[in-house]
């Protein structure tokens, strides 16, 4: 049977990939959120994941104000990089595992998550920067992925419990699954950081290490964070740190800690990095 064998979590500003497709991921400035990332890079190269279930959220590019999908699987078998305004990035495309996505389809939607089902979207960089970060520059990806897009732009987004027990579903659907491969699941976003408005380029150290600090072990305290608390703490788009959940929540019970890493600033934004596996 399939496995999920660990999760990743990871901030997804799209300043990282221009620091990707530019060069200067050893800069002075970008040296520092990098290096954080080494250990990861080398690690994925251990353990050669067959698939990735990526969950990030889009920005305006498959998705817009006419169609606002909760919870969103892609089902297809390729996702091309979005043009975001400044042309597509110069990255692979993106191989998705369309047998595998199907099944957890079904599984959710039997499960009682009303989960869209997209065949055919562009992927942005809430997609592609974290594949960049641990993946680094290769011709193609090395795994499938199976991108899974949450609102987290228009309210009303998910709450944080429904995103854990959606990451439990999400498990029992790949242990399901009878191709014995080796599965991780990212949850991408965040972490605090404020795009507009007078409380623009809020950071929050204390409270985003916390946050972090709750992932590991056994604690289930993260799932009932209200939203209000992610909007005055972290900032408005702080709340997608929601879909770290879905990753916590598909690894059991209790996690250990194999890799962690928190960097301020990366342009407004604080980047966020941990790697966990589940624990019996």
């Amino acid at each position: 049977m399939a496995r999920i064998t660990a999760g990743v979590g990871s901030s997804h500003v799209p300043l990282l990939g221009v620091a990707v497709d530019q060069g200067k991921t050893r800069d002075d400035y970008f040296g520092p959120i990098f290096a954080g990332y080494d250990w990861t890079r080398e690690w994925e190269k251990a353990t050669k994941p067959d698939v990735v279930i990526l969950v990030y959220n889009d920005h305006a590019s498959a998705f817009d104000a006419n169609i606002i999908p909760t919870f969103a699987i892609g089902c297809g078998e390729l996702y091309k990089p979005a043009d975001e305004g400044w042309g597509p990035r110069p990255v692979p495309d993106v191989v998705g595992h369309a047998d595998m996505a199907w099944h957890i389809a079904q599984c959710l939607i039997l499960d009682d998550f009303d989960m869209t089902i997209i065949n055919e979207m562009d992927v942005d960089h809430g997609l592609t920067v974290p594949l960049s970060m641990m993946f680094g520059t290769p011709d193609a990806w090395p795994v499938k992925v199976i991108p899974l897009a949450v609102n987290v732009v228009t309210y009303p987004v998910p709450s944080g419990n429904r995103c854990w027990a959606l990451g439990e579903a999400i498990a029992r659907a790949v242990e399901s699954y009878p191709e014995d491969l080796n599965v991780q699941i990212w949850g991408t976003g965040g972490m605090s950081h404020q795009l507009q408005g007078p409380r623009a380029g809020l950071l929050n150290r204390e409270w985003d290490n916390r946050f972090m600090d709750l992932l590991i072990g056994d604690s289930q305290e993260a799932r009932g964070i209200p939203h209000i608390e992610y909007l005055r703490e972290t900032g408005s788009e702080g709340i997608e740190m929601v879909m770290w959940l879905i990753m916590r929540g598909a690894l059991g019970r209790k996690t250990r800690l194999l890799h962690r890493h928190y960097h301020i600033p990366c342009s407004n934004t604080a980047i966020g990095h941990i790697v966990l596996e589940p624990e019996a």
